[in-house]
């Protein structure tokens, strides 16, 4: 049998993405085991089987979703200026607004697409990530499927609900079956969000691409960097 660890590196490897460097492996393999410092509690993953869910501070620089014996799982979000159709069809909770859409038009357009857009919804009711240092529409590093993808800090949860992203990133992690209804439910996806002012990639990122792809190649070079300066 394959140790999960080695396993983990093949599938990687294996698939069309970006290889996870060694020490962002050991990060997520290490981490699942709990969270030590805890900077929020009381969340869950929305699933049929919610498991206790927690804000975590234990790497430098960083927060992050950590779950019972893993980590977040993945539900759709459609918020912004994304139509309801194709993969947004029938999504009762999209909203026309996502939490930071006031901030769009220094970058030409009016909000975030869950169709073009990459973004990550991180942050809840009761727990705000800027009080520990994270900045709107900064990089984060999604370890999903085996891969990681970069995106941005684009919206926040009401109530206590956590695991959720963008049509394009739950595009780019589990392939075009994920839609407003379908995502994916085990929790297994780590996301972390970066500290700074220098997280932000502003006018660098590709804001008026029309594909998840462009987008997050522009961000790319800067989620390497921070990616890069992660302590096991």
């Amino acid at each position: 049998m394959v140790p999960p660890a080695i396993l983990f590196s093949l599938v990687a490897i294996d698939i069309d993405a970006y290889k996870i460097p060694e020490n962002l492996n050991q990060i997520y393999h290490d981490r699942r085991t709990g969270c030590k410092n805890v900077v929020a509690s009381g969340l869950n993953n929305g699933t049929s089987a919610s498991k206790p869910t927690q804000y975590c501070g234990d790497i430098a620089g960083a927060l992050f979703i950590s779950s019972a014996g893993g980590y977040g799982n993945m539900d759709v979000d459609c918020d912004g200026v994304s139509p309801t159709s194709g993969g947004c069809r029938n999504d009762p909770s999209k909203q026309s607004q996502t939490a930071f859409h006031d901030q769009f038009r220094q970058y030409d357009i009016g909000d975030l697409s869950a169709f073009v857009h990459p973004y990550v919804v991180f942050g809840n009711t009761n727990f705000d990530p800027q009080q520990y240092g994270m900045q709107p529409l900064s990089v984060m590093a999604v370890v999903c499927g085996g891969q990681l993808h970069y995106g941005i800090w684009g919206d926040t949860n009401g109530g206590s609900k956590t695991g959720e992203a963008s049509l394009a990133m739950a595009r780019l992690c589990f392939g075009s079956s994920m839609d407003a209804n379908n995502g994916h439910n085990e929790a297994d996806v780590l996301y972390i969000g970066f500290t700074g002012a220098n997280a932000v990639p502003g006018r660098s990122a590709a804001w008026t691409t029309t594909t998840p792809e462009d987008f997050e190649q522009s961000i790319k070079p800067l989620g390497d960097l921070f990616v890069a300066g992660l302590k096991p």
